[in-house]
């Protein structure tokens, strides 16, 4: 019962919403655009500081 509420409170890191965004790409460009998204940093920068 425990380890469910402790996976229901998880964070989630910045490596699986990158694996979630990737793979939600419909085609060989949308990944391709999606990649380099990632690349520059979408999912790393502090959402705290407002960068």
């Amino acid at each position: 019962m425990f380890a469910n509420l402790k996976k229901a409170f998880r964070s989630v890191s910045a490596s699986e919403r990158e694996a979630a965004y990737l793979n939600e790409a419909g085609d060989r460009i949308d990944l391709e655009l999606r990649q380099r998204e990632v690349d520059r940093g979408l999912f790393r920068r502090n959402r705290n500081l407002g960068l």
